[in-house]
């Protein structure tokens, strides 16, 4: 739990800033009334500010935490072989334990939750590791190319059902969100699994070549301080998804939303990966500043801060708990105000646990079962 070299202060820097960043997206869920469901099926056209709000954060967190769970995969993938543990159980332990993770997660916290599908595309993608360098670059662009024409295909379907605006509908919702129970909110994400796990499963080939595409940039040298010419193509690869982003949204209307979340944020989230990277190798004798010890911190337990920021946003807007997306009339207003109490107290929990040497309560927890998994290291020789 310390920050070793530079390249790892980078990548919990990266993490931190993931992390809040996806809640810079989830908060507008909780802040609904209706919560998901009202969210999504909310039109478009609430007012620039607040449609501004939700689209700039909008699938690049979501990118970015993917892009690092494969480097991640990466660097565990080489201890694994340099310990001499073998890595077809190494990973399954890890996915598994993800897994059950995500489902307490999802069934008690947030409907939205993206870790079980990461736990799946783990199973796939581990094995995939151990391939020559070449076949799983042609995996990868598969994945890719058939990702690109399912969404595609989604968007120009939606687009013309809907006239490319926004739905129009949300009004009449039946939803516990706003008076419901603490349980009454666990019986209605059972009893609308399928729709709440529509999300991670139309994003299983994405997520899978997101967590190769992380690895395979490890393995070209991007965590290497003197990775400056492929740092610049990738930060040249986010600048073209932002233009992009800016086209499809003013030509395409509402659901060009689908194609920039799914789409071209991973471009962005390449971008900004790189420039993090980039950013700490500048302040490798002196570390990161005060904002890049307090985003690493956060990096370093973004499993536990994660699920802190989710569980935090729902007692403060649930009718189980405070009830202000209800009671509230103004929602970006209260949305700023609960983005800022939730993000101020994940800090100040994240720099407690760091400040006196602990690891995040579910990070530690996490390790403690997979080590049970785990077999013994096979002596060399």
């Amino acid at each position: 739990m310390h920050l070793a070299t530079p390249r790892n202060a980078g990548l919990d820097v990266a993490r931190g800033l993931a992390v809040l960043g996806t809640f810079a997206t989830n908060v507008w869920v909780f802040t609904h009334p209706d919560g998901l469901l009202g969210s999504v099926l909310e039109p478009l056209d609430a007012g620039l500010g607040p449609a501004l709000a939700q689209v700039l954060p909008l699938g690049k967190s979501l990118a970015l935490l993917s892009l690092l769970f494969g480097i991640g995969l990466e660097l565990q993938h080489r201890s694994a072989v340099r310990r001499g543990i073998p890595w077809g159980r190494a990973h399954r332990a890890r996915a598994l334990v993800l897994l059950a993770e995500a489902t307490v997660h999802f069934l008690l916290v947030a409907e939205f939750d993206v870790l079980m599908g990461y736990a799946v595309a783990l199973l796939v993608a581990g094995p995939v590791l151990a391939w020559p360098d070449r076949r799983r670059r042609r995996l990868v662009v598969v994945l890719l190319t058939v990702h690109a024409v399912a969404l595609t295909a989604l968007v120009l379907v939606l687009g013309r059902a809907v006239g490319g605006g926004g739905t129009g509908v949300g009004a009449g919702l039946d939803t516990p969100y706003a008076d419901g129970s603490f349980l009454d909110l666990v019986v209605f994400r059972l009893q609308n699994l399928l729709v709440f796990r529509a999300e991670p499963v139309g994003l299983l080939l994405l997520s899978v070549a997101s967590f190769l595409l992380g690895a395979g940039l490890v393995r070209a040298g991007l965590l290497d301080p003197g990775a400056v010419r492929l740092r610049r193509r990738l930060v040249v690869l986010g600048v073209v998804g932002l233009v992009a982003e800016g086209v499809l949204l003013v030509a395409c209307g509402g659901y060009a939303v689908l194609a920039t979340r799914y789409g071209t944020a991973v471009l962005v989230a390449l971008g900004v990966l790189a420039l993090v990277l980039q950013a700490q190798d500048r302040r490798a004798s002196q570390g990161p500043r005060w904002l890049g010890r307090r985003l690493a911190e956060v990096g370093r337990c973004a499993l536990s801060c994660y699920v802190l920021q989710n569980l935090l946003a729902s007692a403060l807007c649930y009718g189980w708990g405070l009830g202000w997306a209800a009671t509230t009339a103004d929602r970006p207003r209260l949305t700023l105000l609960v983005y800022a109490l939730v993000a101020t107290v994940v800090l100040a929990v994240a720099h407690l646990l760091a400040r006196t040497g602990r690891r995040g309560p579910l990070e530690a927890a996490g390790a403690r079962v997979q080590q049970r998994f785990l077999p013994r290291p096979v002596a060399a020789g």
